[in-house]
């Protein structure tokens, strides 16, 4: 199945920042983290993650800086949620919950809702 782009880039934001909600964490690293919570399902490139976390980053909802790991490896750019990046997840979250009910609850009741007897009769 694949997912689609509508809804990745509507779901983008809440995973990056609930991601990083649990620590800091560099691209690539966010990238397996979001294949691997999705079960493979969500496949993300870094076209649609680097600009993401760039405007996140513009909004105050994280930071970032360069940092060389351990043992001499490579340089890479760690991201971590900001308090106002906090404040956005749960609003994020609010506004996921309230989507998730009404489509349980739609999805509960048959997905279709009734239909006057003449509209049945067409």
């Amino acid at each position: 199945m694949r997912v689609t782009k509508d809804l990745v880039a509507a779901s983008a934001t809440p995973l990056v920042l609930g991601i990083l909600a649990g620590g800091e964490s560099y691209g690539y690293a966010i990238l397996k983290q979001v294949n691997e919570i999705s079960g493979g399902e969500l496949d993300w490139t870094e076209g649609l993650l680097y600009p993401l976390l760039h405007r996140l980053e513009r909004a105050g909802h994280v930071e970032a800086c360069w940092r060389t790991a351990t043992g001499g490896g490579r340089r890479r750019k760690y991201y971590r949620i900001t308090e106002q990046g906090l404040a956005a997840l749960a609003e994020q979250r609010r506004q996921w919950a309230a989507v998730l009910t009404a489509l349980k609850n739609t999805w509960s009741s048959g997905g279709m809702p009734s239909l006057p007897a003449p509209l049945l009769e067409a």
